[in-house]
């Protein structure tokens, strides 16, 4: 990163020699650099005959080593001019390569709302659900028409973003060993009771087997709400709810995060664990709202065994 233009030649010259010595060229690129850089990535549909619409924003900031944690639609950053602008850019760029099918183009952004391209993925997105439930749109069956020659059946107008949603992404891996992988036997697994505000995608049951040579993902775990703060607000009774045992995994981090004031208030961009946690997740602290909740519970049970020692016939009560 050079700060100010005296500090380029120097650090021209390093990567220079750099670039020569690892790959015999000494070619190099120059990149912007954006400071607290937020990841938002657009949904795309288009079809075989020129149709081709956007379904929304993803806010896809809570990273961890550039792989997304947490995702949310819509973003809390955006505003309507910014996505209609955002709009644009993506269609213009799937009518320039005949694109069809569904899409994702990714983006990077700056605090002053300036976007900047970063890559278009070809396919279904793991975070595609939160989209879903804020359009009602059911992306796979969209897909599979178009790919049979079908229209698009909706237009732009159409499209409209109801309510906010979060997924969390339940991964095999111990946040106190620095995101170790873990493997072995699920145990123990209930997931949270589904409503219309959670939906869980998953292929885990007791008794599985959960091998190191695939992915970590146990689930995707998606709450929707009218609200941002309710969507938080489920997601957070969902997480505490969610039991899994036998390997290691990451629910409680995931309940830090989205009890976190930053993440409450939306200041949040890719560097947010690295800056909120540069030693690791070794577990929260103690807020003031769950020590009230324990002393309430704590005093409940004891009143409760109070009132049926009381109950019980022939004994003396001090």
């Amino acid at each position: 990163v050079v700060e100010n233009s005296i500090a380029m030649k120097a650090a021209f010259e390093y990567a220079s020699r750099e670039a020569q010595s690892h790959f015999s060229d000494s070619r190099v690129f120059i990149e912007k650099f954006i400071q607290k850089p937020r990841h938002i990535e657009v949904q795309l549909l288009a079809d075989q005959h020129g149709n081709a619409i956007c379904l929304g924003e993803r806010e896809c900031s809570i990273q961890r080593r550039h792989q997304k944690v947490i995702e949310e639609a819509p973003s809390s950053f955006i505003d309507e001019v910014t996505r209609q602008k955002m709009y644009d850019q993506v269609i213009s760029l799937a009518h320039k390569v005949g694109y069809y099918s569904a899409g994702t183009v990714e983006f990077i952004m700056d605090q002053n709302k300036n976007f900047y391209f970063l890559e278009m993925n070809t396919r279904l997105q793991v975070e595609h659900p939160v989209t879903e439930l804020i359009t009602g749109v059911d992306l796979v069956e969209e897909m599979i028409k178009i790919a049979a020659g079908e229209k698009l059946t909706i237009t732009q107008a159409d499209v409209k973003l109801k309510g906010w949603s979060i997924e969390c992404r339940i991964q095999a891996e111990d946040p106190s060993r620095g995101f170790l992988p873990s493997s072995g036997r699920v145990t123990e697994y209930v997931e949270p009771a589904k409503s219309a505000n959670i939906r869980i995608d998953s292929g885990v049951a007791p008794g599985a087997e959960v091998s190191m040579f695939y992915d970590s993902m146990i689930a995707k775990l998606c709450t929707v709400h009218d609200t941002r703060e309710q969507a938080i607000d489920q997601m957070k009774n969902a997480l505490g709810t969610f039991v899994l045992r036998g390997i290691a995994h990451n629910i409680s981090f995931l309940e830090a995060i989205v009890s976190h004031p930053r993440f409450l208030s939306g200041d949040i961009n890719t560097a947010f664990i690295a800056d909120e946690y540069p030693d690791g997740f070794n577990g929260s602290n103690l807020t003031l709202e769950m020590t009230e909740v324990f002393l309430a519970a704590a005093i409940n049970i004891f009143i409760s065994e109070q009132l049926r020692a009381v109950d019980i016939p022939d004994q003396i009560v001090n």
